[in-house]
């Protein structure tokens, strides 16, 4: 199981865990025995769940040098974390205890621990993002734009004969500050149980809810808004309008240049990957195969294949795979995130909404890394 699922499912646990309390508070009584025993079973669960969660992420990090962590950071963090959690059960006393946080229009700006945990999420659920080239500042950003269609040039000289050149033009791209909102609902009465992780809770809510967005938009993007990979100028048609054939699959695949295949993965949904599942070659053998060294478990021609639920499925001029080195489509993520807490306005559903602002744009800069196939039109 990937890190993602486990993430997913530790969140599952966390919204049931939210309805068990929700459900003797909504019938005014005590938790029966069954319901005490579910809740202890739930919560041992999620405990064990996260110290996977941790072990994973230890892993993954173990051949990163990194300098040993001073006692006084580690408080500052922690110091942080509380004033997070204060500030969403509205004890002003105690986050200004903890350090406090910063006071914006729109509520407080998150500190800076709490935005790079909800960011190392984000990586973790959307894996287009994580595959992405990534930026976590505010304010426009501006790239040059290459276009080398044309290859570079080298041939042979004569004396006093100039070189024609045909290494490509420059043009500008730039990453702006889209204003995003994600809302997380939680439990006045899991707001309460101060044995309860608020921040772990929120932070995983928040993660989820921006990654689910990001992922649609790294794929599909928004008119006059974010730029999705849908828009990449790399197209190979299909032969035909609602199926995919290996002959289409291997001339998307050569559309991407030599020089980048070494990073490439295919993108596709569930509907999709399970049609390609069942392609052949001439001698019987399926074209994806297992792959236990790769995350996601299996490979397409040899290059990973990402599922993704954002994509569309097979049908008559839509786009349902993408094929390329995704480092070509250009993220920004800003750190600065503001949050803002909502009691009276659910005060009804008996929770109170928090609200994580940021800024997120994103651009195909790298056109010639990134290729999709599109099916006929009918």
């Amino acid at each position: 199981m990937n890190l993602k699922k486990l993430i997913e499912k530790r969140n599952a646990l966390v919204d049931k865990l939210n309805e068990i309390v929700k459900k003797a508070e909504d019938e005014t009584r005590a938790m029966n025995d069954d319901e005490n025993k579910e809740f202890d079973q739930v919560t041992a669960e999620i405990r064990a769940l996260d110290a996977t969660i941790e072990k994973i992420r230890a892993a993954m990090s173990v051949n990163k040098s990194q300098e040993p962590e001073e006692p006084a950071v580690k408080k500052a963090e922690k110091n942080e974390e509380r004033a997070f959690a204060a500030y969403i059960r509205g004890n002003l006393e105690e986050c200004r205890a903890a350090g406090d946080m910063a006071k914006t229009d729109n509520g407080a700006v998150i500190p800076k621990t709490i935005a790079k945990k909800i960011i190392e999420l984000v990586k973790d659920i959307c894996p287009i993002y994580a595959l992405a080239t990534k930026f976590n500042v505010k304010g426009d950003l501006v790239f040059p734009k290459f276009d080398d269609s044309n290859g570079p040039t080298a041939s042979y000289a004569e004396e006093f004969t100039a070189l024609t050149s045909k290494s490509g033009t420059f043009s500008g791209i730039t990453l702006k500050g889209y204003l995003v909102g994600a809302l997380t609902k939680v439990s006045v009465s899991l707001i309460n149980n101060t044995e309860f992780d608020l921040t772990a809770y929120v932070v995983n809510k928040i993660a989820e809810a921006v990654a689910e967005f990001l992922e649609k938009q790294l794929l599909v993007g928004t008119d006059g808004k974010m730029t999705g990979l849908a828009s990449c100028t790399q197209n190979v048609t299909s032969a035909a309008a609602t199926a995919i054939t290996a002959d289409g699959l291997i001339d998307l695949q050569m559309s991407v240049k030599q020089r980048f295949q070494s990073n490439c993965a295919w993108i596709m949904n569930t509907n999709t990957f399970k049609a390609i599942r069942k392609l052949k070659n001439s001698e019987g053998d399926y074209l994806m195969n297992r792959d236990l060294t790769n995350e996601f478990s299996w490979n397409l021609l040899g290059r990973p294949v990402y599922i993704s639920d954002a994509m569309p499925d097979i049908a008559a001029s839509a786009i349902p795979v993408f094929y390329g080195d995704y480092s070509g489509l250009y993220v920004k993520l800003a750190e600065d995130i503001n949050v803002q807490v909502l009691k009276e306005r659910y005060a009804e559903e008996h929770v109170v909404g928090v609200i994580a602002w940021t800024e997120i744009d994103s651009k195909i800069v790298e056109e010639q890394k990134i290729a999709k196939l599109t099916m006929k039109s009918a």
